[in-house]
């Protein structure tokens, strides 16, 4: 076959795919005339992952699970637009990892906040000024994110769910190569986990390092000085249309943020590969053993804790704590429910959804 013959037959599975997905949409529009007359919530994401898990199953082309993932999700998030347009806010500045997970979830499409603190997105999201809000958690790298915990046990907010992205950084510049770059910009956490690079690819000659106070900030400065460079997220760069000179430019491959979406409430339905968030607020007491105690109870009725961080109290003065605690099972499961019965008074549930390995 010829090039043009080959062209011809993929423009007619093009046509195909546009009217079978705006077949699709008229059936989204229907479950969202029914979720509405319901006030059901729209995103779903124990539904999305059976979808892309059975898609996956029986996939037997070209496409990984990852680009099955990846066309799907796009699919979603116009659906969700199509069924109920929502609005989330996010952790800003505009062009943040923040930024790039609320739209690997929530797509372009989607109408966004930029907000400039965590406070503020909990904020948002408590008032219901937005539906959904995306905020940092934790970094394999750098730890737990404190000021998020704190304020799931501060507000009456939820854990809708989880994501993980990797965290790429990359070297954008106007200038043609680093002989020619006498500044770079960026946040104090990005020189660190690229200080590798910048020792090998900066050997001869040091440019300036310039501390500013977000990646994204670092991007619009490069792109104004053509003799420096951000070191930035690629949504960065791209945003502010400055040339990539390196990609991954992380000293570890492995660099990985979690993120957590937030909503006024949790209304997940077990997708069979659940994790649960709460907070423990156990009785203060001399007595020995109160948390061992706690603890055993979930070993016990053969629960996988997979995290516990003690947080103070604020304003406490006899240094006691309070507990963020995450599990692998879902709130109603039979085991947990009885862990809940013996400390209903302790524990407050933040949400149960699923799994992001």
């Amino acid at each position: 076959m010829t090039l043009d013959e080959v062209r011809k037959e993929i423009d007619k599975i093009d046509d195909d795919l546009l009217q079978l997905l705006n077949k699709r949409m008229l059936w989204v529009q229907k479950v969202g005339e029914i979720k509405n007359k319901s006030k059901e919530i729209i995103y779903r994401p124990e539904r999305e992952k059976q979808i892309i898990e059975r898609l996956n199953n029986q996939s037997d082309g070209l496409l990984s699970r990852d680009a099955i993932e990846a066309i799907f999700l796009e699919i979603f998030a116009t659906a969700r637009n199509i069924e109920l347009p929502e609005r989330i806010a996010y952790l800003g500045p505009e062009g943040s990892f923040t930024h790039q997970a609320a739209e690997s979830r929530f797509g372009a499409l989607s109408e966004y906040m930029t907000l400039p603190t965590i406070k503020s997105v909990f904020e948002a999201v408590e008032t219901e000024r937005v539906r959904f809000g995306v905020v940092p958690i934790e970094n394999n790298q750098e730890g737990i994110v404190y000021e998020t915990v704190d304020l799931l046990n501060e507000t009456n907010v939820n854990i809708a769910a989880e994501l993980k992205i990797p965290v790429h950084f990359c070297l954008a510049t106007e200038a043609e190569n680093p002989a020619k770059i006498k500044r770079i910009y960026s946040k104090d956490i990005a020189f660190r986990q690229c200080r590798g690079f910048l020792n090998k690819y900066f050997e001869q000659h040091q440019p300036e390092e310039i501390q500013v106070e977000s990646t994204s900030k670092a991007a619009k400065l490069a792109a104004e000085d053509p003799e420096a460079a951000a070191i930035c997220s690629e949504i960065a760069a791209k945003l502010f249309r400055i040339p990539v000179l390196f990609h991954n430019i992380e000293d570890n491959s492995n660099n990985r943020t979690r993120f957590f979406i937030l909503s006024k409430k949790f209304e997940n339905l077990p997708s069979g590969n659940d994790k649960t968030t709460l907070i423990a607020r156990l009785p203060h007491t001399d007595e020995a053993g109160v948390l061992a105690s706690f603890l055993q109870d979930f070993k016990d009725f053969n629960i996988n804790l997979t995290k516990i961080e003690s947080r103070p109290y604020k304003g406490d003065e006899d240094f006691n704590f309070w507990f963020f605690i995450e599990l692998l099972g879902y709130f109603k499961d039979d085991n947990f429910q009885k862990v809940l019965e013996k400390h209903h008074e302790s524990i407050k549930i933040l949400g149960s959804y699923v799994r992001n390995a």
